[in-house]
């Protein structure tokens, strides 16, 4: 009787694991149309860019929100410190864009546990448009970025828009671990999602609202103690009867994990988080994981050769996926460390049950259940 309960178990996990794989390989080819809309149409609009130190590719980062092709626009960004290195990248696009309306605002009030959030709220006495696109400082976008972004906030009921991202690896295996982890786990679980219809979902790499509709939420006062702000925002504007929209704008994101430790607590934050926010989704979230997951299947199974296809199938599927998503062209160290890539997400998801603390930046905090952040140990 044991034995037949294991080998139940094992096909349910083998065939979970092929049939969310096969899944996630056709949602990432499907493409996404979000408006019709055409420049003409478009008005003025305030990009917020909060900002807290500097990485190498920071001022390439900032620099493409500057460089938009889009009529009219306004770009604010915010520090806490004057003596923040952020300060110099924005001094340096101000002399460099002359025509364009760039501020800056530092301030070090707080209001709450997020720092970021903190931030915003500081910023917006500077806003002089009704539409708003807020971005974390890593997001690099192309030239059209906003136009399409902008679009269809103007459909009517029309919350949030936001958008897909794609990690932009450094040189070094924790980078590129950090950058398939985005890659080819959490946007694929979110392009299912969409492709099954659900918009529960709003990403930092970029959310546009209108100042009515942010200032009907609460303004940012709403999301002042909340880790997972992005996830709020839409999540506040959906209560409000109105809808999201994922963006068919893709951005990049600059992935600068140094180390293994770096990369752990990065993704165990994402994962508390996502935990905290959606616990039963998450706790079968596991089948998401793909190869380990269909090789506990065949093992459970004792090897029974239907789950040695399903794993089989599995296994494809995953190549399949990481092909489509590193388009034009994978390298050999990207493909070799795939299962390593999988093993690593599985053990962090299990890992990610044992407590919910975080570190965020130079703080540690404890994630509740509603998602905000509680300051675990002195700043």
């Amino acid at each position: 009787m044991a034995h037949a309960g294991f080998l139940w178990v094992g096909f349910a996990f083998a065939a979970c694991a092929m049939v969310y794989g096969v899944i996630a390989c056709i949602a990432v080819s499907v493409r996404i149309r979000s408006s019709r809309f055409t420049p003409r149409d478009l008005p003025p609009v305030t990009i917020l860019k909060p900002l807290c130190g500097a990485e190498p590719e920071t001022y390439e980062c900032l620099r493409s929100f500057c460089d938009q092709a889009y009529p009219e626009f306004q770009v604010i960004f915010g520090v806490c410190d004057s003596n923040d290195p952020a300060r110099a990248i924005v001094d340096r696009l101000q002399r460099e864009f002359p025509q364009r309306d760039l501020r800056l605002v530092i301030d070090r009030r707080q209001h709450g546990s997020s720092r970021k959030v903190s931030n915003l709220i500081n910023m917006m006495p500077l806003v002089r448009h009704e539409f708003l696109v807020l971005s974390d400082s890593d997001v690099r976008v192309q030239r059209d970025y906003l136009t399409k972004v902008v679009a269809p906030l103007l459909e009517g009921g029309v919350g949030i828009v936001t958008c897909a991202y794609r990690g932009r690896p450094r040189d070094g295996l924790w980078s590129l671990l950090g950058s398939l982890f985005i890659d080819e786990w959490f946007m694929p679980s979110v392009r299912v999602a969409a492709m099954t219809g659900s918009r529960s979902f709003a990403f930092g790499a970029t959310i546009a609202i209108r100042h009515q509709v942010l200032a009907s939420i609460g303004g940012f006062m709403s999301i002042a103690n909340q880790l997972a702000d992005d996830y709020r925002l839409g999540d506040l504007t959906r209560r409000r009867g109105l809808r999201t929209v994922l963006s068919e704008v893709v951005v990049e994101v600059c992935v600068a994990e140094r180390s293994f430790g770096d990369l752990v607590r990065h993704e165990l934050r994402w994962l508390r988080t996502i935990r905290a926010l959606a616990p039963m989704g998450y706790a079968f979230s596991f089948v998401t994981f793909g190869m380990p997951v269909a090789a506990l299947g065949a093992l459970l199974a004792d090897g029974a050769a239907p789950c040695v296809v399903m794993f089989a199938v599995t296994a494809v599927a995953r190549v399949l996926l990481h092909l489509s998503v590193r388009k034009p062209g994978s390298t050999p160290l990207q493909l070799a460390v795939l299962p390593l890539r999988d093993l690593l997400s599985l053990g962090l998801w299990a890992w990610s049950f044992v407590t919910r603390r975080v570190h965020w930046r130079e703080g540690r905090y404890r994630v509740t259940r509603d998602g905000s952040a509680q300051p675990d140990a002195p700043f």
